[in-house]
This record gives structure tokens, C-alpha cells and sequence, in this order.
């Protein structure tokens, strides 16, 4: 496969083939992917990052795939937008958002690991992709694979938001809504992978799907120059994004394609559902479930798989974790809208909130660089935002209707 070695246990180092495995049979540790990082020195550079296509396939190189893109090939490359409203809002110097809001195809940054999957998938022969998910994997297998024409099977939590229903199911797939939550699909659908042999991406064919993330790292250090910044907020759920955000620096460091990684590590979860940032603030690696209450539903994960891995990179780093209550998320939703018009989804809010706190608390001093993930846009969780806008102004068709209403509501019309 190139300048992939193969699989490794990430507990034991125990070495694996490039197959559809995710645990390892001697300690039952997680399987990750290992590369020649000799072989990469002599095919990845930034010269040849500029000159590849504007999505996550100018990293290839960097990517568990033998051959080309199969599908997503204009997934990724979002903006790293410069923040500026936001940042003088907040009292700070260098704000950043990474906005996947806008990513393809389904406006999340799940397209990142999906496309990465599917196209693995592909290669291994299987004819048929699955995942359980929270809703924007759901959005993001049934489109791959729309695009691929294959068949897929997604498995959702019944009390998912219709807007992520309705946008899965646009694309054909075989819906499949179960009774529980997040943790009780995944277990479900492990007993399904094992009996019908489907590629579960986020399951027997994880160590590839993971990957993907990594391209949410590389992106923010060559839209900064070619630099690290020196803090990250990243949202939690299952925990792998921040573990490969922080892999993904780590290598472009080791292939000297920027000059040090000077980052701190920063986990957001709801208070209704924050296993990762309980631990980090006991200062124990014991990741403890927790049943998910929130209205932020795409990170409700209560037994987080790479729970411990995200405290690692957390703790290894210097950062923090910090919580957002659900009023704290649909606050800064508002705020994000009102400041940057962008429209984040709730995931977006508990990380904005989160941050905020962190700055406040001067975990995250005013002066230095700062990025804040932004993982999916708005129209994909409306529902929280039901009773917190004020409704339209009413009128009729006349322009003193309109004055009239203007001078109810106290607004002073500007002039030309």
C-alpha cells in the first residue's frame, strides 16, 4: 500500500495487515494505521500540497487509500476564516474559526472520514456500507454512498432531529431508527457487522475511517503559514477528532512541514453529556459513562470510544476540557450567527461555549492564537433554536405600516 506499513495495536504496538480490523485479538486495544514516514519524506512536501486539488486529497499521500479518491472529491479545504467581529466580542487578539459547515457534501466535517472510509471500503471488496451515528455520519454515509452506488444501512438513535433524518434520507439509504440512545445503537450495530459483514465505517473498518479527521489538522496549519496555532477547541463525542487533529500536526511536524507544534489540546462537551472533560477536570484517565441529556445531540455519546485517547492528547499537550449547558450552547449559536454569520449546529455552540469559558477563566490567554472547530452548520439542528429567536415583524404592504413598526419596536431607520 505504498507508505502504509499496515495496522498497530494503539495499547501493545502488536502488528496487524491493512485489513477490516479495528481491535486487536491479543489485548483488545484499538487498531490504528502506521505509515513509512521514510517513504512519505520522498512523495509529500508543500510544494506538492499546493499544487493538489482544493480538498482533504492534496494530503493523500497522508491517507489509508492504495489508489485515487473514489467518492468526496470535493470534500474539504474549507475556510479558515479570520474572526474578527467574533474576536473583539470576546476580548481577544488572533481568532480563528475552521468552518465545516460548509463542507461536501453534507455540511459537516463527517464528509472527512466518510469519503476517506468509503473509498477504503471500496478497495477491500465490500459492496455494502453501514454506520450507527448521531445523525451528520448518517447524513454523510447515505451520500457517499449514493455516490458510489452501493447500497447502505444507517442506524439512528429514534429521537434524532428531523432535519438529520430528512437529510439522510433524501439519499436512499435504509434508515433504521432504534429505540435508545447513541451507545445502545453501537453496541446493536457491532452484533449486525459480525452477522452480515457489512463495512461499518465506524466500526470494523474505524482505523481507516479515523484518518480522515487528520485532515482537519493539516488544513488549519497550511491556512495558518505553515504553523501550528497555539490553542485548539475541538467538540467531543466519541473523542477521535481531537486525537486526530493532534496526530495530524505531529506528523507534518515529523515531515518537517512545519517548524513545531506549540498546541495546546482543548475538549468542549455539553454538561448534559461530558465523559472526556469529567475526566479531565478529576485528572483521571477513567473515562466514566454517562447517560447524554442535552440538546446537542450529534455529540450525545455517554460511552465515548476514544474517550481515554482524547484525555491523553488533552493532558499531553497542557490543555483543558470544559463543559457548555444547553443555554450556553443556543447563546452562542446566536452569537456566532449575529458576529461571523455563520450558522454552526449545536456542536458548534458547545464549543464556542466552551471556549468562552476557557477564556474567561484565562486557561486561554487573550493574546495568542486560538482556533475554534466549527463541525456543523445550523440547518441541521433547528429545533434548539425554536423559542429563542424573536418571531418576524408583522406589516402590511404599506410604508407607513412600516414606520409605524419601526417606531413600536424603538428602531431608528438609518439613513443612506
Amino acid at each position: 500500500m505504498g507508505t502504509i506499513k499496515g495496522l498497530k495495536c494503539r495499547e501493545c504496538g502488536r502488528p496487524y495487515p491493512a485489513k477490516a480490523l479495528h481491535v486487536c485479538e491479543f489485548c483488545f486495544g484499538p487498531l490504528e494505521v502506521e505509515y513509512d514516514y521514510e517513504a512519505l519524506r520522498g512523495v509529500i512536501s508543500r510544494r506538492a500540497i499546493e499544487a493538489g486539488p482544493p480538498s482533504i486529497w492534496r494530503y493523500r499521500p497522508l491517507l489509508p487509500i492504495e489508489g485515487e479518491a473514489a467518492v468526496g472529491r470535493a470534500c474539504g479545504f474549507t475556510p479558515l476564516v479570520r474572526a474578527r467581529n467574533l474576536a473583539r466580542a470576546l476580548g481577544v487578539r488572533e481568532l480563528y474559526l475552521k468552518n465545516d459547515t460548509v463542507n461536501h457534501p453534507t455540511l459537516s466535517f463527517k464528509d472527512r472520514v466518510v469519503a476517506v472510509a468509503v473509498t477504503r471500503a471500496l478497495e477491500m471488496g465490500f459492496g455494502v456500507v453501514a454506520c450507527a451515528s448521531t445523525g451528520n455520519l448518517a447524513n454523510s454515509v447515505a451520500a457517499h454512498a449514493a455516490e458510489a452506488g452501493i447500497p447502505s444501512y444507517v442506524f439512528i438513535p429514534a429521537d434524532l432531529e428531523q432535519g438529520k433524518v430528512l437529510g439522510t434520507s433524501i439519499y436512499d439509504p435504509t434508515v433504521v431508527a432504534v429505540d435508545g440512545n447513541y451507545d445502545e445503537v453501537n453496541r446493536l450495530c457491532s452484533e449486525v457487522a459480525d452477522k452480515y459483514g457489512w463495512a461499518f465505517v465506524n466500526i470494523n473498518i474505524r482505523p481507516y475511517y479515523a484518518e480522515g479527521s487528520k485532515t482537519f489538522g493539516y488544513e488549519i496549519a497550511e491556512q495558518l503559514g505553515w504553523r501550528a496555532p497555539r490553542h485548539i477547541v475541538v467538540p467531543a463525542a466519541g473523542g477521535s477528532l481531537i486525537t486526530k487533529i493532534w496526530k495530524g500536526l505531529q506528523e507534518f511536524r515529523r515531515l518537517d512541514l512545519i517548524p513545531e507544534v506549540p498546541t495546546r489540546m482543548y475538549v468542549a462537551q455539553a454538561e448534559g453529556c461530558g465523559p472526556i472533560v469529567n475526566s479531565v477536570k478529576e485528572g483521571s484517565e477513567t473515562i466514566r459513562p454517562v447517560k447524554p441529556r442535552t440538546i446537542a445531540k450529534s455529540l450525545a455519546i455517554g460511552n465515548p470510544a476514544d474517550g481515554y485517547y482524547a484525555y491523553k492528547v488533552v493532558k499531553d499537550s497542557g490543555g483543558w476540557g470544559e463543559h457548555a449547558s444547553d443555554d450556553e450552547i443556543v447563546a452562542a449559536m446566536k452569537l456566532l450567527a449575529k458576529t461571523e454569520g455563520i450558522f454552526g449546529e449545536t456542536a458548534g455552540g458547545v464549543t464556542l461555549a466552551a471556549a468562552m469559558r476557557l477564556i474567561t477563566q484565562g486557561r486561554i490567554p487573550k493574546d495568542e492564537s486560538i482556533v475554534v472547530c466549527i463541525t456543523g452548520h445550523g440547518l441541521k439542528t433547528q429545533e434548539a433554536l425554536a423559542d429563542a429567536l424573536p418571531a418576524p415583524m408583522q406589516i402590511k404592504a404599506t410604508l407607513k405600516s412600516f414606520d409605524n413598526a419601526l417606531a413600536a419596536a424603538g428602531i431608528m431607520a438609518a439613513a443612506r
